[in-house]
């Protein structure tokens, strides 16, 4: 397992863009969205992706995309896809790509963040703030099964959560020679 890298997951609108940003400063390496990463490969948007292919295709690139970046040789950061976590060889394959840390928000947190972005596509439909809830609690389990660090996210700004991330890392690493 490299355990200089650095994967945030959680749920969509959790934070994980903005807190990678943050904590790319921070620890002074490299950020990548896997989401954007994808699209970029494909030529096209994830809404896109799951509409011509479904959501099946799409976790199958993820997969593919994690097996791949396992073999990177530089310290990064990884912000990915909140499902990612979904599927065990993902889970597995997070591990070994480096520290896991799952930003938990509420599903509330969530609703205030994304209502009204037309971009997500489990989220279309009449009740949004049902489809995070029921979404959520099917992957809590699945997000704390991957995590080797989880930080509460809720209320905090992104300052606090990247620094409490920093101060984990490090504890976490007194005894090894790593160096963040």
């Amino acid at each position: 397992m490299r355990k200089d890298n650095v994967i945030l997951i959680g749920f969509m609108g959790s934070g994980k863009t903005t807190t990678g940003i943050g904590l790319s400063y921070r620890l002074q390496c490299t950020l990548e969205d896997t989401d954007k990463m994808i699209e970029r490969r494909e030529g096209r948007t994830i809404s896109e992706i799951f509409a011509a292919e479904g959501e099946g295709y799409f976790r199958k690139k993820e997969t593919e995309l994690l097996r791949e970046l396992r073999e990177g040789k530089a310290r990064r950061i990884f912000s990915v896809g909140g499902g990612t976590p979904l599927l065990e060889e993902n889970r597995e394959l997070l591990r070994e790509l480096g520290r896991v840390v799952y930003l938990e928000v509420s599903p509330e947190t969530v609703y205030g963040r994304l209502k009204g972005d037309s971009t997500r596509p489990l989220l279309q439909g009449d009740d949004p703030m049902g489809r995070i809830q029921k979404l959520m609690g099917e992957r809590e389990k699945l997000y704390r099964a991957a995590a080797d660090i989880v930080i509460p996210a809720d209320g905090k700004r992104t300052a606090q959560v990247v620094e409490e991330i920093a101060k984990k890392l490090e504890q976490e690493n007194k005894d090894e020679n790593f160096d963040y």
